[in-house]
């Protein structure tokens, strides 16, 4: 979900017969089973509540948080009902009290936002090393449009912290993203790209699906429907600072987030809002 200016494309043979195996697939909405290897549910959220997300579960991301992102982020934005959870982004002008004539922070200069939305996040709340991660939702492919369901790790500045995005969308792209930080102190990406037509398009959006992780001391992998997306070693994910430090070696907290526009996310102007990104439930399996 950060910008990326470093993609390493490192990913291995099997791996590219695995994408070409799952281009050529149909795919369901039924999950795995979910408690096999000796998984056991030890969190989640299921969203079957009226009203704002459970606070003691998550904490909001408020005004412009990253990419040069159009929407200023509010909790009035997000919501549950009819057993989902609601991240809604709106066309709609928002002030914005940081404003700094000149100032050359992005975060300043503009005077307005012209696009609301929300993000929520489990930081300091909650947080995880290894594990399944699993979130089944349905997201808003039109143009302009940025969900995303990812981690952070707790400690540490990005992109030294690790990243893992477990479902990102823009530009007509489904991405599932590994990145840590490269040489040079840039970000580093492991990153597969799925060209959102070869999906179904429309028809594929207009369901659920279920995203999943599979993170151990091992490696991490990405899935949509149980089908296999990325996956990475995690002798290949060590920081290239000299520290030696692997971030996916440390617990991560997720987010949830609708942006739009920003450095990746298209332009949104002819897109008629609102859009949304529904969640029926987020859950977490440790072993």
């Amino acid at each position: 979900m950060k910008k990326k200016t470093l993609r390493y494309l490192l990913i291995s043979c099997s791996l590219s017969i695995a994408i070409s195996s799952f281009a050529q697939q149909n795919f369901s909405t039924k999950p795995p089973k979910l408690e096999s290897g000796g998984y056991k549910m030890v969190w989640k959220e299921e969203f079957n509540y009226k009203g704002a997300p459970d606070q003691s579960k998550w904490k909001y991301e408020l005004g412009f948080e990253r990419n040069e992102e159009f929407q200023w982020y509010q909790k009035d934005n997000a919501w549950c009902e009819n057993g989902n959870l609601i991240l809604e982004a709106r066309r709609e002008a928002k002030a914005n009290p940081n404003f700094v004539e000149g100032s050359d922070d992005w975060k300043k200069n503009r005077k307005q936002a012209d696009y609301t939305s929300s993000s929520i996040k489990t930081q300091g709340l909650d947080s995880w090393l290894y594990g399944r991660f699993v979130m089944r939702g349905k997201i808003d492919i039109r143009d302009g449009i940025w969900p995303a369901w990812w981690t952070l790790g707790t400690k540490g500045t990005w992109p030294a912290t690790g990243e893992i995005d477990m479902m990102e969308y823009y530009r007509k792209k489904l991405l599932a993203n590994i990145a840590y930080m490269g040489e040079d102190k840039k970000d580093a990406w492991f990153s597969v790209e799925k060209d959102i037509d070869s999906l179904g398009g429309k028809s594929w959006a207009d369901r659920f699906h279920v995203w999943r992780m599979d993170w151990d001391e091992n490696s991490i992998a990405l899935y949509v429907d149980d089908q296999l997306l990325n996956k990475v070693e995690m002798d290949k994910l060590v920081n290239q600072n000299g520290t030696g430090i692997n971030p996916f070696k440390q617990p991560h907290y997720m987010l949830l987030d609708l942006a739009i526009g920003g450095k990746q996310g298209g332009e949104p102007s002819k897109t008629t809002f609102p859009a949304r990104f529904e969640v029926d439930y987020v859950r977490v399996y440790q072993k």
